[in-house]
Parts: C-alpha cells; structure tokens; sequence
C-alpha cells in the first residue's frame, strides 16, 4: 500500500475492468471514486463465461472469415451474426475487422497480447486476496470441441500458432476428450486442451467482493450516469453527470461499450462498437461438468457455474439499442443437448449483454492524447475478465508517472 494520497480519481464505469483500476489506484494512494449507473459488476461483467488464462489467444478476426460475411448477414442465429439494420452503421468497422484477419496481422495478434495475457493472474492475485474471493477458481483446463474432421483441421493452424508462443495447448481424440470432461458424448472428431484456463464459478461475487474491498478501504461508489469529461481551469477534469458533477486529477474511462463518447472527449477518436454477447443459466443442468467445454462449430461455452450450467456465447453485431433476440438462445441450447447427454435445460434463465470490442480484437489502454490526466481501460472484447487486472496494473503506472511493465504501444488509443 503505498503512503500519502496522491489525489483524486474517479473511474467512469463499475464492471470488472473499471473495479479492478479503482482497486488498484487505491492500492497506489489515490481516493477513488467509482460512477456507473447500476451496481458493481452487473452488466457485461455478469454475464461472461468466466474465463481466465495466462497465455495468448486468437483474435475474433481469423484468416477466411471474409468468406463467413455472406452467412453472417443470412443467418440471424448463427454464431457471428449481423443486424441488416446496423450494416450501414457497422460498415467502417466491418471493413477494418476484415482487414484484421490476415496471417500477418494475426500473428501479430498473437505476440501482442501474449504481452498482456502473462501478467493476467500474476496482477489479479492481490485483488482476488483483498476479496477473499479464491474460492470462487477452479483451475481445471478448458476444452474446445469439434463435431467434423473438416473443422478440427482448418483450426490446426491456429493450434499450432498458439502453440509457438508457449501455450500449454493439445489437440485430442477419442476417449482422450472424455477422460477429461465425462459428461461430454463419444464421438467429437477431436478436441484442443488448454491447461492453463482457470474459470471463475460466479462473475458477479468477483465483481462484488472487490468493489466491498474497495469500500472498506474508503472508496466511493455514486450511483449515477457520467455524461461527458472536460478540463477545467485549475487542472482537475470535471465529470458531468446526471447530478453534481465530479472533479478529479485523474480520470479513468472503463464504461466498456459506453467509452466511445468519454474518448471522444478526451481527444481519442476510436472504432469502438459492440458484439452483443447471450446466456442462458440452466439452473438444473441435470449433469455435472468437471470443466468449461467451448463449441467450436456453435461458437459457445459451456461453464459449470456456482448457480447451474452457463451456456455462453456467440456474437451478435447489432448496437447498443436493438433489442434482444433471446430466440438465438435456442440453437445454443439444441446444440449443447446434443453434446452432453441428460442435459436439462428446462427453467433456463436468458440474458444478453455489450461486449465492447476492437475490429483488431485489442483493448485501448493508455492515456487520452487530447487530456493527458486521462486514462483509457476499454474495449476488451472476450477478454475483460482475464485482462482486467493486468490493464488496472497498467493504469496505475500510467497515473504514477512509472514505466508500465509491459510496452502499450500497441493497444494505444492513438493506433487507429
């Protein structure tokens, strides 16, 4: 803990990226102040798949996946799907999300964020400690499954990628699958382990047990809706809000797929947009899973939580303001029946939520180039549980004046 108060910060946005920086500002000496219009951890950090690793991963945009467009706009429930709708409005970051997927830049992709990943759990220990949140792990491995020869092949590369930079990853056949997940059928065509992948068993007590930390060391939590950012003449950054406003000397903007108006303020201008994430929690699965087992062809999880069975997945590019097609739930659930046998998925509990995403699959971490006491935390995709830590480590470097420990050149909010 470091002595004296640095100052004051106010992080925009209460989900796990947003409590992680304020915990770890306040770990640095600095008051903190955290706004979000709804309880900690309760919107997209609610609903995820409870993922968590330490090595690199793939990015959304994969090699071919120009060819999936036509699909994607035909098929409402598949699992990368677009809203005729929003076409018009997500064109320029569809085109940069397509430019994304070359082997060049993949690679690069990998070796990026293979940078970010191995901090990952290294950054979270203080915090989950804080928490007393460690019951909440399992560290099991994960499995990603395939139902054809074709599939398991094609992913190979990526496989082999993943396996170059130091992933504990391995492909499986057979019996190999179920010795590891019994509940799964016989017959997948194949299937990647990966022993590193923890998963957390409830999301949201995460989320709460951090922001309780954060209480109990003095941190404020204002209920309310941050509506713009500017600087005022003695230095400070002044926080409108639907109230008071807030002044801080330090601001941090975590409020996920909200971030793009704060950026803007700040000078950044950023092709953030959303891929709509859904759930369904069967609360009595009727079978027991030992670890995460990921869809390959259905682009979903299935996590063993605290509260059931999360059927967890997909990506819907559709806004901030359609409203939900639960209907894409269904397609998930028959599919998973088919994986495990006896799955029961009567009295399952629908949600969906805003992943806020990068056509390039990476989050902006780093200072605004318009208002330098402001720090961007945003735009962490698939990975804001496993990234939340590690980015908050950043932040606070950042808020110091301290060199980072890792180089954020490539997740600058200046790269676009």
């Amino acid at each position: 803990m470091a002595e004296g108060n640095r100052g004051q910060a106010v992080v925009i946005g209460a989900g796990i990226v947003g409590l992680c920086g304020a915990a770890y500002l306040q770990r640095d000496g600095w008051s903190v102040t955290v706004i979000d219009p709804g309880p900690p951890g309760e919107s997209c950090s609610f609903g995820n798949a409870g993922m968590m690793s330490d090595h690199t991963a793939l990015p959304v945009a994969m090699p071919g996946i120009l060819w999936r467009v036509p699909g994607m706009l035909r098929d409402p429930m598949g699992p990368l799907a677009v809203r005729w709708s929003y076409l018009p409005r997500l064109a320029p970051w569809l085109v940069r999300f397509l430019a994304s997927s070359t082997t060049a830049r993949v690679e690069r992709f990998v070796a990026d964020f293979g940078t970010l990943l191995e901090r990952a759990k290294i950054a979270y220990a203080p915090l989950i400690a804080d928490a007393g949140a460690e019951a909440l792990i399992r560290r099991r491995g994960s499995l990603e499954v395939f139902e054809t020869e074709a599939a398991f092949n094609r992913a190979r590369w990526g496989l082999e990628l993943r396996q170059r930079h130091g992933v504990p990853i391995r492909a499986l056949g057979g019996e190999e699958i179920r010795q590891i997940e019994p509940a799964l059928r016989a017959g997948f065509a194949g299937a990647f382990y990966r022993e590193d992948m923890d998963h957390i068993v409830n999301p949201l007590r995460l989320s709460q047990g951090i922001a309780e930390a954060i209480r109990r060391k003095g941190g404020i939590f204002v209920r309310g809706e941050a509506r713009a950012i500017a600087k005022r003449a003695d230095g400070k950054t002044e926080i409108a809000t639907d109230t008071a406003p807030l002044a801080a000397d330090i601001v941090v903007i975590s409020a996920g797929a909200w971030s793009k108006k704060f950026a803007r303020d700040a000078g950044a201008r950023v092709p953030l947009d959303t891929e709509r994430g859904y759930h369904a929690m069967l609360p009595r699965p009727g079978v027991e899973m030992r670890v995460p087992v990921k869809s390959h062809e259905g682009g979903f999880f299935l996590t063993p939580m605290e509260k059931g069975l999360r059927v967890v997945g997909t990506d819907e590019l559709a806004g901030l303001k359609a409203p939900p097609n639960y209907k894409r739930l269904e397609p998930m659930i028959a599919r998973a029946k088919t994986m495990v046998p006896g799955l029961d998925a009567d009295g399952a509990e629908p949600w969906m939520g805003f992943r806020p995403s990068f056509p390039d699959s990476k989050p902006v971490i780093g200072r605004a180039p318009g208002l330098p006491n402001v720090l961007c935390a945003f735009g962490h995709g698939h990975f804001g549980l496993t990234l939340a830590a590690v980015t908050a480590e950043a932040i606070a470097d950042l808020a110091a004046g301290r060199a980072t420990k890792l180089d954020l050149a490539p997740f600058a909010p200046t790269r676009f």
